[in-house]
C-alpha cells in the first residue's frame, strides 16, 4: 500500500481506544502519507501529544488557542485528502451532527470539504441509543463514511454487542478506499475474484488437492477494494484470514466452485480466476475410510469441470476476463494458447519451476500476457504483482 505524496488529518477524540489510534498513525506514515494529528482535551488525558509527534514527525494539534496558528482550523480543513476521526466517541459524533464548532476537531470538521472516515467506539449501550444512531445517520446523510464499530472487548469487559473500534488495518484500508477509490476506474465495479485450491474428496477422509496457499487470489481482492470495487472473494479452503472489505463465499470442490462463479459471474464487470482449482477428481468416492491393511489404493480419475469455459456464456457483456496459467516447460505458449481458447482478456504467467514464485510464498513472477504484447514483471510481493495486474485490468475497461 503506497500513500506517498497524500496528506491525512487524524482527529482523536477522548476513548480507551485512543491507544489504537497511536498504531493507526503510525501505519499511515509508514505508507508515506503526512499526518496532521488533532487531539481534543479529553483525548490528551489518555495519550500525550508528544507520543503522536513522535509516531508521525509533525506537530500535533490540540486547541484553537494555540499560539501562532490562530487559523489553524481553516489550513487543516482546506489540505487534506481525507479527514479520519478515530475513535468517534458518542459526544463526538452528537456535537459534529449538530454542526457545533466548539473546539479544533470540530472546527475542522465543519469548515473541510475532504471526504471525512469515522470509527466509532463507546460503549455498547451508548452505542445502542437512539441518540447516537441518530447522530450517526445525520453524518452519514453529510456524506461521511463510516466504517465499524466491532463486537468484542470493552474496557469494561466482554461485549457481544457493537462498540468496540475498528482495528487499525481496518481503517487503513478504508481510507485508502476513498483517496485512491476516488481515482480508479474500478471504484462502483464489481469484481469476482477466486482464490485458493479446491479439494476432491477420495473417501470420508483424504482428498485430492494442491498446495496453492490462496495469497494471490486475496491480495487482488484486497486491492481491488482499496480501488473502490465492489468485491466478492470466492475462497477454497485456506488458512487465511479474510481480507477486510470483499464478501467472502467459501467453497470446497471444483463443482462448488463451478456453482459459486455461475451465480454471480452475471453481474461481474471484472473476473479474475486466480484460484487453482484441482485438474481431477476420482471417478468414485470410496464409502467410509479404506484401511491401509486392505492393501492397494487404486484411483480412476476423471477431470474436473473447466470453470473457465463453462462459465463463458454467463459473462456479462463488456467485462474484462483475467485467468491464471502456472506452467513449466513452453510455458509462454501454452498460457498464450490457454488464453485464446478460454476467450480470456488477460492471463497471467507464472512458473511452477521458479524460486519464489508460485504456490506457498509471499512473491511472484509473472507475465501479463494480452492481445497486444508480453509485460514481464521482476519479482515483487504478491500485493504488488497484484497492483500490477489490476493497473491492466483498468487500462481494458
Amino acid at each position: 500500500m503506497s500513500l506517498a505524496g497524500r496528506r491525512v488529518v487524524l482527529g482523536v477524540s477522548g476513548g480507551i481506544a485512543c491507544y489504537k489510534s497511536c498504531i493507526l498513525a503510525r501505519r499511515l506514515t509508514e505508507c508515506g502519507a503526512a499526518v496532521d494529528v488533532i487531539l481534543t482535551a479529553a483525548a490528551t488525558e489518555f495519550v500525550r501529544p508528544l507520543t503522536f509527534e513522535a509516531l508521525t514527525r509533525r506537530p500535533v494539534h490540540t486547541s484553537l488557542w494555540d499560539r501562532d496558528r490562530a487559523l489553524a482550523h481553516i489550513d487543516l480543513a482546506r489540505t487534506p485528502d481525507v479527514i479520519v476521526v478515530a475513535p468517534a466517541t458518542a459526544n463526538l459524533l452528537s456535537r459534529a451532527a449538530q454542526g457545533l464548532a466548539d473546539d479544533l476537531l470540530t472546527a475542522v470538521l465543519l469548515a473541510t470539504r475532504a471526504p471525512v472516515l469515522v470509527a466509532p467506539s463507546m460503549n455498547d449501550e451508548m452505542y445502542a441509543n437512539a441518540a447516537t444512531q441518530r447522530s450517526l445517520a445525520m453524518v452519514r446523510e453529510r456524506g461521511w463514511a463510516v466504517v465499524g464499530p466491532a463486537i468484542g472487548a470493552l474496557a469494561e469487559g466482554p461485549s457481544e454487542r457493537p462498540g468496540r473500534m475498528a482495528e487499525p488495518e481496518d481503517i487503513l484500508a478504508e481510507v485508502e478506499r476513498l483517496i485512491v477509490g476516488a481515482d480508479s476506474r474500478l471504484s462502483g465495479r464489481r469484481v469476482l475474484v477466486t482464490a485458493g485450491p479446491t479439494r476432491e474428496p477420495l473417501d470420508a477422509v483424504r482428498v485430492l488437492t494442491n498446495p496453492s496457499s490462496g495469497k494471490m487470489g486475496y491480495s487482488l481482492a484486497a486491492r481491488a477494494f482499496a480501488r473502490g470495487a465492489e468485491v466478492i472473494l470466492i475462497a477454497g479452503p485456506t488458512t487465511l484470514p479474510p481480507p477486510y472489505g470483499p464478501e467472502v463465499v467459501r467453497i470446497t470442490t471444483t463443482a462448488e466452485l463451478l456453482q459459486a462463479v455461475e451465480q454471480r459471474l452475471p453481474d461481474a464487470d471484472v473476473l479474475i480466476m486466480a484460484a487453482a482449482p484441482a485438474d481431477f477428481a476420482p471417478r468414485v468416492v470410496a464409502d467410509g475410510k479404506p484401511s491401509r491393511s486392505d492393501g492397494g489404493f487404486n484411483l480412476d480419475l476423471v477431470p474436473t469441470p473447466d470453470v473457465l469455459e463453462l462459465t463463458t456464456a454467463r459473462r456479462k457483456p463488456g467485462a474484462v476476463t483475467v485467468g491464471f496459467a502456472l506452467e513449466t516447460g513452453t510455458a509462454t505458449e501454452r498460457a498464450r494458447s490457454k488464453r485464446d481458447r478460454k476467450g480470456l482478456d488477460l492471463i497471467v504467467l507464472n512458473r511452477a519451476d521458479e524460486l519464489g514464485s508460485g504456490f506457498e510464498v509471499d512473491t511472484n513472477r509473472v507475465t501479463l500476457i494480452g492481445e497486444h504484447g508480453e509485460t514481464p514483471l521482476e519479482l515483487l510481493p504478491k500485493p504488488e504483482v497484484a497492483d500490477r495486474i489490476l493497473d491492466a485490468v483498468e487500462r481494458l475497461l
